[in-house]
């Protein structure tokens, strides 16, 4: 059963400690809170960049599953990117390694946050609304309709997003971890990739928002027909993953031809046929790698790939790591 905190009790743990055992590095903006010995093994590394700008660095493990009840509160902007383990945002929200988790500013309602006892790297950014407006206040207009998301006030409720951590984004938490610099060009090294991995987000949400105005304008061409039996196309791609029909032969059991099949998929999911299949395949792949239940040769058949080097390639691809990888950090954290 999972322990459950207020966010006062939670952080009181923490000071309890540091009281006693605290880490000091050797930038004084850089400081590691050691995780409560009742409560599991770990750290979490805090850096005040700027006024206003804070990243943290966590890597710890539980004993038991932890439920941390937040009360209603100011929210500032933050991001997460999770590298190993998972957790879940609320009652409709979780997010797990190899995504992300976008949040605007504004109110924030009691809700709670719960972690599993598996291992957990993340790395978290909190940017208060004003530093972000000194920033890019002239250029409010260019990102639009994503800021509404982002700068709200405080009188409305916080959005949250999450996605799929892409390659870039990848590269540079991998080099905010790996930083090699100290001092005052650490923190300025810090601080432009917390930018840099913001504006890979708002890039990454203005795609997002673009391609569903544009399956939905589209979809208005399509008449509700064939938006059904495109819908019906999809399921019969997915429950034949490794052995699924040619276009054509698709096309003919949902009664559509070919051409207003691969239009309808662009329509209505925003990619082809075949590509929104490869990208559940894949998927497909990393839970039963999780699983832990088939080697990789035999995930691959499973879902459909013949080829070992180039479900490995594609793996990697959207995931960052290989199949191999992947699957031995899973066993390494059971």
């Amino acid at each position: 059963m999972p322990i459950s905190l207020s966010n006062r009790v939670y952080w009181d743990l923490f000071e309890e400690r540091a009281e006693s055992e605290q880490v000091h590095g050797s930038d004084s903006f850089d400081v590691t809170w050691l995780y409560p010995p009742r409560l599991g093994r770990g750290f979490m590394r805090q850096m005040e960049l700027r006024k206003g700008i804070d990243l943290m660095i966590s890597q710890y493990q539980l004993y038991d599953n932890i439920i941390i009840q937040l009360p209603e509160r100011e929210h500032p902007i933050e991001y997460s990117f999770v590298l190993a383990g998972s957790f879940k945002c609320g009652t409709s929200c979780s997010i797990q390694a190899g995504q992300y988790l976008l949040c605007g500013s504004g109110a924030a309602p009691v809700e709670s946050t719960e972690s599993s006892t598996e291992q957990i790297l993340e790395l978290n950014v909190h940017i208060e609304p004003e530093q972000f407006l000194a920033h890019w206040q002239h250029a409010l207009e260019e990102i639009t309709p994503v800021l509404p998301s982002l700068i709200q006030s405080d009188s409305k409720l916080y959005l949250t997003q999450t996605g799929t951590t892409t390659l870039f984004m990848q590269t540079a938490v991998q080099q905010i971890l790996q930083c090699p610099f100290h001092g005052i060009t650490k923190r300025m090294y810090l601080e432009s990739k917390v930018w840099e991995l913001l504006a890979l987000l708002i890039e990454q949400e203005m795609n997002r928002s673009l391609k569903q105005h544009r399956s939905l304008s589209c979809a208005h061409s399509l008449k509700p027909d064939d938006v059904d039996r495109i819908h019906y196309a999809r399921e019969i791609l997915l429950q034949r993953l490794d052995n699924p029909p040619s276009l054509i032969e698709l096309a003919r059991q949902v009664g559509l031809n070919d051409c207003t099949l691969k239009r309808g998929f662009r329509q209505v999911f925003g990619q082809t046929a075949f590509g929104l299949l490869h990208d559940y395949r894949l998927e497909q792949a990393r839970q039963l790698l999780e699983e832990r239940r088939l080697n990789v040769t035999e995930v691959a058949r499973a879902i459909g790939f013949a080829n070992r080097s180039y479900f490995a390639s594609a793996f990697r691809k959207k995931f960052g790591v290989s199949p191999r990888e992947y699957l031995a950090r899973y066993k390494n954290s059971a």
